[in-house]
């Protein structure tokens, strides 16, 4: 599988900003994807970046329904990148810009 396989999207919420600045990143990585590849796919893509632990979690999709058919809504594997001290991610980085 290729780096950009597995690191899916990098998630964006107020709780996953709130630990930028704890040097923790969430991202959305594939179902099958194991902690050492995505260690790997991260340092691959970010290149200068050293990642200290990775942890990760699935969530099982949503039941919905419209009128008779229900189903599920996909499952979702993210990810807790912590980087080493001094490292950052530039994609993350809060400029001070305010819309």
């Amino acid at each position: 599988m290729n780096a950009y396989d597995i690191i899916i999207k990098p998630v964006i919420t107020e709780q996953s900003m709130a630990d930028v600045a704890d040097k923790k990143y969430v991202f959305q990585v594939a179902i099958n994807a194991n902690k050492t590849e995505i260690k790997a796919a991260i340092e691959e893509i970010f290149e200068g970046v050293k990642v200290e632990s990775v942890n990760t979690m699935r969530t099982l999709g949503k039941m919905k329904r419209q009128g008779r058919t229900q189903g599920r809504t996909p499952e979702v594997k993210k990810a807790i990148v912590t980087l080493a001290p001094g490292e950052q991610i530039e994609v993350f980085a809060n400029d001070g810009a305010t819309e």
